[in-house]
């Protein structure tokens, strides 16, 4: 997987393009926040989504006590200092890529979830299940209606906007198990789906790491081969590494969101990314809640891949 350039434009002029105008009837402009070079198509469509992963949130608030080798651990408060950020944001939607739940996925534990994401609404929050997951209990608590496809054993979510379609997939395997598994059945939905769809650009979001490694998603080769002829699948998010890096293979791009729970180093933030979409490409901000600044702000201009 090559690592691609990012560029840093000046961030307040993109915060006066993305929050300046949240008022009623706000229109977000975003001509004049990119390089000449790297403008995107001009239109009066542009899909703006926010990008959570690996909340992490336990029933009880134990932030006083935190985990050994957890950086910047404090789920609770991360989280609602993410939702008091996207709330003025005017989004057509939210996905949390994955290990929403703190270990097992405990009903207790998203019971405390559900009311951290209530300010949210009525924005539609995608959710993108992980190894840290039950998807049983996440039901229990959430309902069957947060899905609006179902595989055997999977639940899938899709969001059209004029611009972009989010497809929200579910990679959980094994309760706190580390690997993750699309499976099959999921894969055969997600090849029919793509070939009866329109060509707008799309985004897969899941949880698992796309290596080959025991712990990351399993099937990673398979899905790999059934999006690369699917020339309207431009970018893939997930989480699970607790780690922020922007990758790409073979014109996807590959963009691993930061964890917001906690992170495992020092020298990786805590936080989650704002999405601008155009016809041509997408504009990704990093927004830190906690950890090193110094990408606090950072935007990265990618261009899609040609259908």
């Amino acid at each position: 997987m090559e690592t691609i350039e990012e560029f840093r434009p000046d961030r307040r002029r993109f915060l006066q393009c993305s929050l300046g105008m949240t008022g009623l009837g706000a229109i977000w402009q975003l001509s004049g926040c990119h390089t000449p070079s790297q403008k995107p198509t001009s239109d009066n469509n542009v899909g703006r989504w926010a990008f959570l992963a690996d909340t992490h949130i336990p029933e009880i608030d134990d932030r006083r006590t935190p985990p050994k080798g957890h950086c910047y651990y404090d789920p609770h408060e991360n989280l609602q200092r993410a939702v008091e950020r996207i709330q003025p944001l005017d989004a057509d939607g939210a996905v949390i890529c994955g290990d929403l739940a703190r270990l097992e996925g405990r009903r207790e534990d998203y019971q405390r979830l559900k009311p951290l994401l209530a300010p949210l609404a009525p924005l539609p929050v995608l959710p993108s299940l992980g190894n840290h997951d039950d998807r049983d209990n996440y039901i229990q608590v959430f309902g069957e209606s947060t899905y609006q496809q179902k595989s055997p054993g999977k639940y899938v979510t899709v969001r059209e906007t004029p611009v972009v379609r989010v497809i929200a997939l579910d990679t959980l395997f094994m309760v706190n198990k580390v690997p993750g598994l699309l499976g099959k059945a999921q894969r055969d939905w997600l090849a029919a789906y793509l070939q009866q769809c329109d060509p707008r650009p799309t985004i897969l979001c899941v949880h698992h790491t796309l290596g080959d490694g025991d712990g990351d998603l399993l099937d990673v080769p398979r899905l790999f081969e059934l999006i690369r002829p699917q020339r309207q699948v431009k970018a893939i998010l997930f989480g699970h590494s607790h780690a922020y890096g922007i990758s790409q293979w073979e014109g996807i791009h590959l963009i691993n969101l930061p964890a917001l729970g906690y992170s495992f180093h020092p020298t990786q933030p805590v936080g989650w990314m704002e999405g601008h979409f155009h016809a041509n490409g997408g504009e990704f901000m990093l927004h830190v809640i906690d950890g090193p600044r110094e990408k606090d702000g950072h935007v990265s201009w990618l261009k899609w891949r040609k259908s």
